[in-house]
């Protein structure tokens, strides 16, 4: 049996937390593994405890979660951030999800929908609502423009996959390629188009026209 995905809770009301917690505690392939009231917390348990998964909140006192998603980068850790909020607005989802988070869910979504969520992310998705897809598309500078004549055919090809949110795993096996080879492509895409992530990535891959 597969290890569960190791999850940690980081939102600034108690509730919120143990409602989460009550709710995941009974998935057989989800783990959590520690809780956190605001992001410089979140920020130290995650080193502490190296989650798969980090359920964040964006608006918290002291250290938001926007500023928790940047230290983490800096940092390196790759723990997968999902947003929980319940603020629908573009100004608030769209930093968070240019500072690296892999999606968002808002927190009256369905439990079930929730735990489909965490195994998405962990799986190597980006969660995207179109309507924030189509705000980050207007709102980005515009990293990479006229570098992709540089892509290989296969790097176009891999592209594309992340654009239709292919986790590794699933690029491999429908190029049938291992996935080291993989990650290879996935870093040399990001390092040809000036970009910092999967979601940046994916984004591109819109706004040109290499995906479906």
């Amino acid at each position: 049996m597969a290890e569960p995905i190791r999850v940690l809770l980081v939102d600034d009301h108690q509730v919120v937390r143990r409602g989460l917690r009550t709710f995941l505690e009974v998935q057989d392939d989800i783990e959590v593994v520690g809780e956190a009231a605001d992001g410089a917390e979140g920020v130290a348990r995650a080193e502490e405890l190296r989650p798969a998964v980090i359920l964040m909140d964006v608006l918290m006192p002291g250290t938001d979660g926007i500023d928790a998603l940047r230290r983490l980068r800096e940092l390196g850790n790759p723990a997968r951030v999902l947003i929980v909020t319940s603020f629908t607005e573009r100004r608030t989802v769209v930093p968070a999800l240019r500072a690296g988070a892999a999606g968002y869910v808002y927190k009256d979504v369905d439990p079930d929908a929730l735990a489909a969520a965490i195994r998405s992310v962990h799986a190597g998705h980006i969660l995207l609502q179109p309507e924030v897809a189509d705000a980050l598309l207007t709102q980005e500078a515009n990293p990479g423009q006229g570098r992709g004549g540089s892509l290989t055919e296969r790097e176009r090809e891999v592209l594309g996959l992340i654009a239709d949110g292919r986790s590794n795993r699933e690029i491999a096996r429908a190029l049938v390629l291992s996935e080291k080879t993989v990650k290879t492509h996935v870093s040399n895409i990001l390092m040809k188009l000036d970009l910092a992530d999967r979601t940046q990535a994916a984004l591109w891959a819109v706004r040109h026209g290499e995906s479906d």
